[in-house]
């Protein structure tokens, strides 16, 4: 069966959900929302340094970072969200939506790429890769 652009899979709208989900707990700065459904060996590359992050305890120290520079609630949102998902492995290519802090600490809009890989373990898709990038200067 082949379906349409339009059409989108039971597998799509759960991870369309799960970002949805990731979102509106970084805008309350819930740790335990941001960290939910990632995988415990995750693998992050981000703007800001560190370079690489592994594993959950590294991912939620990157969190430390941005909750700190950001007003309350922070933005944090994505746009043109494209899935791509088979019976069990799935990728999420995205542009981000938040702020950073200028050279004068003062927050600004800040526009990124996101690409997400994901895993379906036990019927649940678990988070194992994320990737923030901004274009090269």
């Amino acid at each position: 069966m082949q379906r349409t652009v339009t059409e989108k899979s039971k597998d799509q709208t759960e991870i369309m959900a799960l970002i949805e989900r990731w979102c509106a707990a970084v805008r309350r700065k819930d740790y335990d929302g941001v960290l939910k459904n990632h995988s415990a060996g995750m693998l992050m590359f981000d703007v800001p340094g560190p370079f690489q992050s592994e594993g959950l305890e590294a991912y939620r120290k990157t969190w430390d970072l941005f909750f700190g520079c950001n007003p309350d609630p922070p933005t944090f949102s994505f746009s043109d969200v494209r899935i791509t998902a088979s019976v069990d492995v799935a990728f999420v290519t995205a542009h981000g939506h938040c702020t950073s802090p200028n050279d004068k600490g003062i927050p600004e809009p800040l526009d990124f790429r996101l690409t997400m890989g994901l895993r379906k373990i036990a019927g649940e898709w678990i988070i194992e890769h994320e990737h923030h990038s901004v274009p090269a200067a």
